[in-house]
């Protein structure tokens, strides 16, 4: 008989998770390496610490959370550093303290995004609002500043034409599983380093996908300019067995994105869930 992770080992996953994903050093992007676009490492690691309680709290329904994760981190921080965090690990950590006996992470997962509410959805649309984040929100259908009518996960794939958090919904995040957890796992073999794995992951995931945080805000502009970078990062990494030999491109890099204004925040949000799917995968081995 599987025994359910208690909410305050989903709470460690989580921040642990959160913790790799800063000490991961990720051109554009906010890393112990450099702060940026208005927001610094503290910012990230208390919202971390704030957030973990309300999304690990089984006393709320699966919206619920969010919303109060994202309350919890608007009080402390006073910015929306988290949102897409959030939706992606709370499903996670639901599917993990979910699982039943002889069944995976991905397949209770896919369970929990078969069966949110209207409810959820309700909860989510007011994290929404509340962490206000640039681009989101106007639709016409399911408007965050009106009442659901459909399911979360319904909610998701109206959304998920122009938002890749959105799609893991209705995908069961194949992103991940199919995707950058390999290479996450492969780059662990590799370097023994949960931070470098997380660096490889961004790269990976940067280079095959848009950014939507960063397309909700430029459109195509930067597309073909983010891609090539990543591409000349990952080539790099590939041949490096010690990645700590690449830091002055990493800092070149990460001027460049930075002076361009350009952050590729959905990357980051899919780099945190892929490094908790495995730390959660490890747990449950263990469990």
């Amino acid at each position: 008989m599987t025994t359910p992770l208690t909410p305050e080992q989903l709470s460690a996953c989580y921040v642990q998770a959160c913790e790799i994903e800063l000490q991961a050093f990720k051109p554009g992007n906010v890393s112990v390496y450099s702060d940026g676009h208005g927001m610094t490492v503290a910012d990230f690691r208390i919202s971390a610490e704030v957030s973990a309680a309300p999304l690990c709290n089984r006393a709320y329904g699966l919206g619920e959370r969010i919303y109060y994760a994202v309350q919890a981190t608007r009080n402390a921080v006073g910015c929306n550093t988290n949102l897409g965090i959030l939706l992606l690990c709370a499903p996670l950590l639901e599917a993990a303290y979910r699982r039943a006996s002889g069944e995976t992470l991905r397949q209770s997962l896919q369970q929990v995004l078969s069966t949110t509410r209207i409810n959820d959805a309700d909860w989510v649309f007011k994290a929404i609002v509340l962490a206000a984040p640039g681009g989101l929100g106007n639709a016409a259908q399911q408007d965050v500043y009106t009442g659901a009518s459909v399911t979360l996960t319904e909610a998701m794939r109206l959304a998920s034409d122009k938002d890749r958090i959105a799609l893991q919904y209705l995908t069961g995040y194949q992103d991940i599983f199919d995707f950058s957890l390999p290479a996450y796992y492969n780059a662990i073999n590799k370097w023994v380093s949960n931070c470098w794995a997380a660096v490889a992951v961004y790269g990976e995931l940067l280079g095959k996908f848009s950014d939507s945080h960063i397309e909700r805000k430029y459109g195509s502009q930067h597309t073909q300019w983010v891609t090539e970078a990543m591409l000349t990062l990952n080539a790099a990494l590939a041949c490096t067995a010690s990645p700590e030999q690449l830091m002055p491109l990493l800092y070149r890099m990460d001027g460049d994105f930075k002076s361009r204004g350009i952050n590729p925040g959905t990357t980051a949000d899919l780099t945190v869930a892929t490094v908790l799917t495995a730390l959660l995968e490890n747990i449950i081995a263990l469990n």
